[in-house]
This record gives structure tokens, sequence and C-alpha cells, in this order.
């Protein structure tokens, strides 16, 4: 280390290296270089998503010499994670460690934020097209001594007497272009007029492409597409991972970052821009056209996601009442959000609803448009926080649930993103409890010849959200897992893969144990209690927030449910209503919806009549508060039970055999007892205590989930 310089710090494998003042932390220093460090928990040391391994010696490729010493000792949270989850010896969590002198940090595959598999198609509903963008190719009179009157009137009168287009603004770009473009096209030019008074480009001669491009952007992916003004056709589609994933996987923990860190809004909105500016490159390379030809942005989120594209600070949406800066429509233009777009083009976000419930639930309402129905629709957007609409043509409600990130892998002992080699379906036989699976990137079965080629490129790495919604329900059906949510230990009788695991049990998926063969390339991934009870507390949150609705409609059933989504789409409906994630409905009237708020975005892109529309309907949608409704926490209590403690069945019934309930079965999640006594009533659990303990220990964690909103 030079005498008198700050710190040095070099990021493997990406190579980003920089210089840090004493006691920066290497989270905060990886986010100051763009390295791929994840963190669930915003850097809170809870996650441990951020580990790191410092190198020990002298490195002359990078001019470095590194010691672990160089980074302060572990602390108390460091020390508690080790105690609770394990933390190798020469690994450190980047959110804990300071930087103290010179160091080589390597980042671990398994700590990078990995580029996630995107799913999300565009079925789009019929309508009409209407683009707020049309193209105008005029005749423009030459000016003389008699008519010395400036070109932008004679442009505009020109396109009065030929389109009938009056009351006309021009841009300053266009002001500034005009000239030029009447000369090289000998007096013909082409314009782009927006909403029918604003020319916002003006072409020499002939010009005939005006394209746009909708974008959801998603707290985990931004997915976008890019299609064409004049007939609808989508020319590209492609995902990226929204980078803010380094700040908090939960729209809370982002929040709460810029709470707790200075500059930390507009550094997360640096951070969106970013990726939104590399997401329409790379659609314009995709598709072979010029980002110039680009007139038109639509885009939806949720109102975080919303606030910070737009560069509006998210701290009033951390805590009551979560005022919105605005419910309305934002029309801007798109160098405003600094796209790589044409400096003409006009940016459109669609209207949120509540201050949990954004712009993307105003996307899946216009794509699926349960406005228009008879039947009664719940219509879910299943993510972090799950967008909840129900209702007909008569009347529509709204409200937002805290899932939080178990459904996208967080919180799981083997969970992870939807990427190559993540299981994402699973099935396991009653009588032998010995599973099959399938990954992400095979379209083979565990148990199928060639499954292990097919996967040798990506292996086993871990399992995802739609694979741990089936593995629950599936273990559930088994008798594996009880009505409250405990492991069964009795089933280690009946199969090798129900092993002790600490005072409670465990379900062996994958990777081998004794007496088991797994093949080579699968790691070991075991469904753990604090697995199951993860998963029963983000259910648990979503049907709470959909039965809420349901109370204030004043009904018992529904007719439809959809999920929509990335990870929506992907779930099973047999396997959700199993779980209890969502009310009990005719299994053939349950689907995904796919990205219905994508494609909100892409009807609003391609229609000014539906962004005129979708602006009418979402001013009736009544919103629904759940961190203040008393009933969300009865409902939360009864859901946590698989499927649920009360609820009446019938539709899941009637194509499912499940398992009896107790007439004393507790409506939350019972732990197991020690080994040898799993579930007894009264026994201390992994929550310790007694029944009556562990219910108090629910309301707690209801309690808190409410206060996470």
């Amino acid at each position: 280390m030079t005498a008198g310089a700050d710190p040095l710090v070099i990021f493997t494998p990406s190579g980003r290296r920089g210089r840090f003042a004493d006691g920066t932390t290497i989270l905060d220093a990886a986010r100051s270089l763009g390295v791929d460090l994840d963190s669930v928990c915003g850097g809170r040391g809870l996650c441990g998503r951020c580990q790191v391994r410092p190198a020990e010696g002298e490195f002359p490729k990078h001019g470095i010499a590194s010691s672990g010493a160089h980074l302060s000792g572990r602390g108390a949270d460091e020390a508690e994670y080790d105690r609770l989850r394990g933390l190798a010896a020469d690994r450190r969590l980047g959110c804990r460690a300071a930087i103290h002198g010179d160091v080589l940090v390597d980042v671990p595959p398994e700590s990078q934020v990995h580029r996630q598999v995107v799913r999300k198609g565009v079925p789009v509903r019929d309508f009409v097209i209407d683009p707020v963008v049309r193209l105008f190719e005029v005749e423009v009179e030459r000016p003389t001594l008699e008519t010395p009157g400036g070109d932008l009137s004679r442009l505009f009168e020109a396109l009065q007497t030929e389109w009938g287009l009056a009351d006309l603004r021009a841009d300053l770009a266009v002001i500034r272009d005009l000239q030029p473009a009447l000369e090289q096209g000998a007096y013909r030019v082409t314009v782009a007029v927006h909403d029918g008074h604003d020319v916002s480009a003006v072409w020499p001669g002939l010009h005939d492409r005006a394209l746009g491009v909708a974008i959801d952007v998603g707290s985990t992916t931004i997915a976008g597409h890019l299609a064409d003004l004049a007939d609808g056709a989508v020319l590209a589609s492609d995902g990226v991972m929204n980078p803010q994933i380094r700040f908090g996987e939960d729209l809370m923990s982002r929040v709460s970052y810029a709470m707790l860190h200075d500059g930390g809004a507009v550094e997360m909105t640096r951070a969106v821009r970013d990726a939104l500016g590399s997401l329409v490159t790379g659609l314009a390379q995709r598709a072979g056209i010029d980002v110039r030809d680009i007139l038109e942005v639509t885009l939806v989120g949720n109102p975080i996601m919303h606030h910070l594209v737009l560069g509006i600070d998210p701290i009033p949406l951390g805590s009551a009442p979560f005022a919105l800066a605005t419910d309305r429509a934002v029309r801007t233009k798109a160098r405003e959000l600094e796209l790589p777009v044409h400096p003409g083009a006009r940016a459109y976000l669609l209207p949120c609803i509540a201050g949990h419930v954004g712009a993307d639930a105003a996307g899946a309402i216009l794509s699926q448009t349960p406005y228009l129905r008879d039947e009664i629709t719940l219509l879910v957007d299943v993510g972090t926080n799950a967008e909840i609409v129900l209702g007909n043509r008569k009347r529509l409600l709204a409200a937002s649930s805290p899932t939080g990130p178990a459904f996208e892998g967080a919180q799981i002992s083997g969970g992870q993103r939807a990427a190559p080699g993540a299981i994402e379906r699973v099935r396991i036989d009653p009588v032998t409890l010995e599973p099959r699976f399938r990954v992400i990137g095979s379209s083979r079965w565990s148990d199928e010849p060639g499954f292990a080629a097919s996967t040798r490129r990506s292996g086993v790495t871990g399992i995802c959200g739609s694979g741990i919604v089936e593995v629950i329900a599936e273990l559930f059906l088994a008798g594996v897992i009880t009505a409250d949510g405990t492991i069964d230990g009795g089933a280690a009788a009946r199969s090798k893969r129900v092993i002790p695991d600490g005072r409670t049990f465990a379900y062996l998926l994958a990777g081998g144990g004794p007496g088991i063969d797994d093949g080579p390339s699968s790691p070991r991934l075991a469904i753990t209690q604090n697995d199951v009870r993860a998963i029963q507390l983000a259910k648990a949150a979503l049907y709470a927030g959909a039965r809420l609705l349901m109370d204030h409609l004043g009904i018992e059933t529904v007719d439809r449910v959809e999920l929509a989504g990335a990870f929506g789409s992907q779930i099973d409906p047999l396997h959700a209503l199993i779980l209890g994630l969502v009310p009990d409905a005719p299994l053939d009237h349950v689907g995904p919806a796919g990205n219905a708020a994508g494609t909100g975005a892409l009807i609003a892109l391609l229609s000014g009549e539906a962004r005129g529309e979708i602006e009418r309907v979402v001013r009736t949608v009544e919103k629904i508060e759940t961190a203040v409704e008393p009933r969300f926490q009865e409902h939360f209590v009864d859901a946590m039970a698989i499927p649920h403690r009360t609820a009446p069945l019938p539709n899941l019934a009637a194509v499912v055999a499940l398992p009896p309930r107790r007439a004393d079965a507790p409506g939350g999640a019972g732990g197991a007892g020690g080994p040898g006594r799993p579930g007894r009533p009264g026994a201390a659990g992994p929550e310790g205590g007694s029944q009556h303990g562990r219910r108090v220990n629910r309301r707690r964690a209801i309690a808190t989930a409410t206060e996470e909103r």
C-alpha cells in the first residue's frame, strides 16, 4: 500500500479496481464499481448473499499484496451468521468486512447477480392499433423574396393543407434540424407528430419507420419489447436483471438503502436507468435498427420502481400513509429518463393505483380486462410484493401483500432465481417418497435417460420458486409435511430422504446421502423446516390479501384466478391450489396470465385509445390497504395451514385426494418436536415454546410482515 494513499481494492473475476477510504465496506466498494455482488437484505448482515473471499499473498499480475488481515475482524453479525448457517473460514460477509488495506477480493459464482432466464412472452389481446406517434411526409413551399416567412410556418401550413393537422407545436430540436432536412430533401420532409399536435422529429425525404419500446421495470428483472408502431409487430424482446438487486432484493430494503445512505435514491435511479439504456440498445441491435428510429417508450413498474425511474424520492412510500408523488399517468420526454432513443421521443408511464399498487397492476388490468367481464376474476401478479386485483365490470378492488422474496428463491436454503440448472418441477412418489425433477434448460426429468447429458453444461444448481411450491405441495400430499407445515419425522421410517436436521427434520431432494445415490452432478439440496416456514409466510400473505378483497366484495368464491408475472406464470395451477397460494377455484379456471404488466405496457405503446381507457378504469378501482385492515391478520393466521385451516376446498378435493384435517390443527406453522416426536401437541418446535407460544410468535411474524410493508 502506497504511503498516504487510500487502500486499493481489486475484484475478481471482473477485474474492476478502485481506491476507497479506510473503513469502506466491501459491499459498498463493489456497488461503487458496479461489481455484481448480491445482497438480499440490503447490507444488513442477514442474508449471507454477499460472501466474498479475500486473497492471500503477492499478485504481480494485479500489482497488489493482499491479505485478509487488511479487512476488519469478524464481528458479532458474522459470528451469528456462522453460528446459524455456517461461514467458511476463508469467507467474509461483504457488507460487514471493512477495508483497512490493499486487498484482492474474489466474488464466487454463488454471490454474483446471475442473469435470470426471462420468460416474459407477449400474448396480446385484440385491440385497435392507434399509435400516438404518426409519420407524415409533406412538400413544403420554398421561400421567396415575396414569401419571406419562416420555414417552420410553411411546414405547419403544409401539414394542415395536406393532412388536416392544426394547432401544431415543434420541439427545439426539430427547429434546429428543419432547414438542413429541407435542403437535403429538396423541400420534401417526413415529420413525426406526437398526440396530433407536437412535431417531435424531422427527416429529409421519405422516412417510413417509427418504432417504440414497451418496458416492464420489475424489481428483479426488466423486460422490454421493441415494436413497429404502424402494425404492432414485435421486432425483438429481451430482458436484463435489475441491477438494483445489489441494494436489496425486496422493495423495502431499497427504501431502507435510500433512507440510510445519502444519495442512495440517486444511486439507484442511476443504476436502473443504465439498465434501461442497455436494454433499449440491445433490443435495437437484435432487430438491426437505429435507436433514433425509436420514437415512443412506455413503462410500467411497482410504485417504488416507478418513482426511482422518474428520479423521485421513494422514502415516503416506506411508511404510512404510503403517499405517491403522483397516481396519474406521466408523460415526459424520453431524454428526461436518459434513454438512448431519438431526441424527440416521448415516454409514457401508466398510472399507479395506490402506494403499493403500481403502474404494473394498471398494465395487468389493461392486458386482462377484468373490467369488461361478468365473471369475478382474481388477478395476482406474484412477486416480492404481490399485487392483487379482484372484480368484474361492476366493481374492481386492488391491494398488495408483503409476500417477500421467498418465491424468488431467497430465504430458501437451496434457493436461487430462475436460471439454467435450477429445479423448476418436482414430483414425489407418495409410497417410496422418491423424487423426480426437471431443471431449467432441460426438457428431461431426472429419472429419464439422457438427463445427465442434457444438464451437463449447467448441472443442478439449486431450486427456484416454482420448484419450491411444487416440492412442498408434493410433500404435503405424500404425508411428509403436515397441514400445520411440520416436516413429520415419522416419515423417516418410510424413506432415508427424511433426515434429522437439528431439532427438526428435512427432506433430501437431491445430492445423495447415506443409502441414496443421486448421481455425481447434483449438490446437496434439502428442504428444511425453515424453508417450509418461509413459503408458508409468503403464501399466507398472498392468500390473506386475496381473501381480504373477497370480504370487501362480499363474496366467498371467485370464478377465475389468473397468475401473472415471470414467476406467477410458471406456477403449476394444481400445486398452487394444494399449497393454498390462492383461494379455491375450478382447476380449469386457474392459469397463467403471462407477463400481463408488460403486455399492458405494449398495448399502451400501440394504442392511444387504450391509454385513455386505463386512465379512466384506474380512477374507478377501490384501493384496500392491507397494513391497516385487522382482518388481514386473521386471514393470515388461517392461511398458514396447508392448504388452509378452515376454508372449504370443493374444487381442489374434486381433483386430488387431500389428507384429512385434524380437528385441533392450528392455523399457523406449528413446529416439529425433537427427533422421534414430530408435531406432538404442546411440544417445543423450532420457534420454541408450546402451541400457544407458537401462536404468539406467528402473530409477531404477521406484525413484522405488516411493518415491512
